[in-house]
């Protein structure tokens, strides 16, 4: 076949199917990474590398999409067709280049898209922490650090804790700390001063009646509140929100809501759904379209731009990995 590197077109294809089966001889040869947070919490998923992009795919029987080892990579079939060359990439923790680690692997709210409390984690200790941050480190790859967290006890509680872990790493590793946790009152200033240099508060969706149905235990206003304090302390381009894209919200609703945390200096990061089994009969979610991927990405750099935010300046978490979506300024120009 001939190779050629994964164009933009073809990454929102396969981020529209979201999954990936391993042929067998790859087995012995792959490092994967299990999600302990988020919507694909409990699943196993592998990096892809082609050209100027990268695309994380969990691994899945029966995909549409599977992985062959081929001449000094990996190619991607689509129905039994080559679709794309490229390489496997190895995560350091989670991801490439960054420790990207969940503190409390359970959480005391029910969102109805996540199923990381219907797996009973634990939390990790400050010493478990830092070793897993040593042993990437030791690789001679790892950039920065990120840390995410469910909410073991209580927001608050949670916030204390990821302080306490934020000050440990920060007097040990030379590298830049991003957070993302539920918002309290205080958890910017407090996460700041502990050494944290990017934050994000997850909306979830920015559509009222949704996000009253799937985070029946949040408050839209107060995370919204939370993150215009979270510019005022961590200032232009440190500031992140999730924004989960397959809820059955429309374009515009989502092209609304981004608009309005841009205006706000939060940048947006557009994450298509993923569904988990955990949560099947529980809520009605549809992965959107490799078009829908394309259009609101290309919308969010055009509001991005008009508010003067760039996603190249983020040094943690998702904008540098750009494995779950497409990415502005990154993917897409």
């Amino acid at each position: 076949m001939a190779h050629h590197s994964m164009t933009l077109e073809e990454k929102a294809f396969l981020l529209s199917i979201g999954s990936i089966e391993l042929d067998e001889r790859l087995f012995s040869h792959i490092t994967s990474t299990q999600a302990t947070a988020g919507p694909g919490a409990g699943g196993i998923s592998v990096f892809i590398r082609s050209g100027e992009h990268r695309v994380r795919l969990a691994v899945k029987d029966h995909s549409p999409l599977q992985l062959l080892p081929e001449e000094d990579g990996v190619v991607i079939l689509y129905h039994n067709e080559p679709f794309v060359y490229g390489f496997l990439e190895t995560p350091l923790c989670h991801c490439p280049e960054q420790a990207y680690i969940t503190v409390s692997e359970r959480c005391i709210f029910h969102c109805r898209f996540c199923p990381v409390p219907k797996l009973h984690g634990g939390r990790k200790s400050i010493e478990t922490i830092i070793g897993l941050v040593q042993e990437a480190s030791a690789t001679g790859g790892l950039k920065a650090i990120s840390l995410t967290s469910g909410v073991a006890i209580s927001p608050e509680e949670e916030v204390e804790w990821i302080v306490e872990v934020v000050h440990a790493l920060h007097s040990r590793f030379d590298l830049p700390i991003g957070v993302s946790v539920y918002p309290t009152k205080d958890s910017s200033r407090l996460l700041y001063d502990a050494g944290a240099v990017e934050i994000k508060y997850n909306v979830e969706t920015m559509d009222p009646v949704i996000f009253a149905t799937v985070c029946p235990d949040f408050s839209l206003s107060e995370i919204l509140d939370a993150l215009r304090e979270a510019v005022r302390i961590f200032g232009k381009n440190a500031v992140f929100s999730n924004f989960i894209i397959g809820l059955g919200e429309d374009d515009q609703t989502v092209l609304d809501g981004v608009t309005t945390l841009a205006r706000m200096g939060v940048i947006p990061n557009l994450r298509p759904i993923s569904p988990s089994p955990l949560r099947e009969g529980e809520i009605t979610i549809q992965r959107p379209s490799q078009e829908r991927l394309l259009y609101l990405a290309k919308k969010t750099v055009e509001i991005l731009v008009r508010y003067g935010l760039d996603a190249r300046s983020a040094r943690t978490m998702c904008f540098p990995c750009t494995g779950c979506d497409i990415t502005p300024f990154r993917d897409i120009y």
